[in-house]
């Protein structure tokens, strides 16, 4: 759980809302215990530095199998009721990479934007980034988001490069306006880590 204290400039406002947020690993390795997960530590670790909102976690490791992961996202959203789901592995071009068709199978609407933006921040490290394949989807009140497998990419697609030339945008300060208009949470952000971004008229006061 986050800690949601809050700063001295901060001690008049309503405490933050709570989230329930989804984190999967797909990993044939991982869920066999060949070698341990490193994506959902790396995700929660990003999620309570970056988060003034209490969360609820619900985790799944499971392997590289279309119906499961199509499964599983099923389970967090409509049953579980997360409101945003992270996924990390599975999303290259290799036979057994099937986390986006996975996605895709249980979208209501897909949301383009994310998957390419995390491209161009990883085509700054390496070439191979355009031969990652993450999506991202709306199913009922819920955002879905793939993410890469690796941790230091992990954090570099959520948080963006805002010391680069010219600067890259992390993927996550358009997730809190996404999460309010299909219906969830109002969203906080650290803006030590990342500032949400939203149109004026969508702003509450800023813990900072």
């Amino acid at each position: 759980m986050t800690d949601p204290t809050l700063t001295s400039s901060s001690t008049a406002l309503p405490p933050p809302e709570p989230i329930r947020i989804g984190l999967v690993s797909v990993s044939d390795r991982a869920s066999s215990g060949v070698y341990e997960d490193k994506g959902i530590p790396a995700l929660r670790d990003w999620l309570e530095r970056a988060l003034w909102n209490p969360i609820e976690f619900v985790t799944r490791l499971i392997p590289d199998e279309q119906a499961g992961i199509s499964d599983c996202l099923r389970e967090l959203v409509d049953g579980q009721r997360c409101h945003l789901v992270l996924t990390t592995g599975g999303t290259g071009p290799a036979k057994r990479d099937v986390t986006p068709e996975a996605t895709l199978a249980v979208a209501d609407r897909e949301m383009p934007g994310f998957g390419e933006q995390m491209r161009q921040i990883s085509l700054r490290f390496v070439p191979t980034a355009i031969l990652s394949r993450q999506v991202a989807v709306i199913r009922g009140q819920s955002l879905v988001i793939n993410l890469p497998g690796q941790p230091k990419s992990i954090a570099e697609t959520l948080e963006g490069l805002p010391q680069a030339t010219p600067p890259a945008p992390g993927i996550f300060a358009a997730v809190p306006y996404c999460v309010d208009l299909i219906g969830g949470p109002y969203i906080e952000t650290r803006e030590g880590v990342i500032k949400a971004f939203r149109p004026k008229t969508a702003q509450r006061p800023s813990r900072g």
